[in-house]
């Protein structure tokens, strides 16, 4: 069984392979069935291990994507992050807007469920009209 302080070397370990685009890295972080139900763009994949593409194509479309850990609280296989998103939207990606070439800057809160040691789950709250105004997308409308 795990410990708090071995779930927060996990989850520090997982920002540190999505910054440093170490995203071959990603299994030894990430359980292979995680459910990432943090999105970016609504209609991303949240079925078992579909994370993985979902990082890597984020990853490739705001790089350099940086992910700065602020705060680590971990209690009973979760471990909350709040975490400053720092990125340049470069490339394209099915779900965003024609690349901008600008930057952002924003400040989200990332929940992990751990298991076995992995990340199983994860779920964020980020500012996401901070992100869209930074990168001068248009608002989404609702259905």
């Amino acid at each position: 069984m795990s410990t708090v302080d071995d779930d927060k070397k996990v989850v520090r370990g997982f920002f540190e392979a999505v910054s440093e685009g170490r995203l071959e890295d990603l299994p030894r972080y990430m359980a292979a069935d995680v459910v990432d139900h943090n999105k970016i763009i609504h209609g991303e994949a949240d079925e078992p291990g579909a994370a993985f593409e979902g990082l890597r194509r984020q990853s490739e479309a705001l790089a350099p994507l940086t992910v700065q850990v602020d705060e680590l609280i971990g209690e009973g296989g979760r471990v909350v992050a709040r975490v400053t998103q720092r990125g340049v939207h470069s490339a394209a990606h099915p779900r965003m807007p024609e690349p901008t070439g600008r930057s952002f800057d924003i400040e989200a809160i990332w929940i992990f469920t751990l298991r076995e040691g992995k990340i199983a789950e994860i779920r964020a709250v980020s500012d996401r009209l901070g992100l869209f105004a930074q990168l001068g997308w248009p608002l989404p409308v609702a259905d």
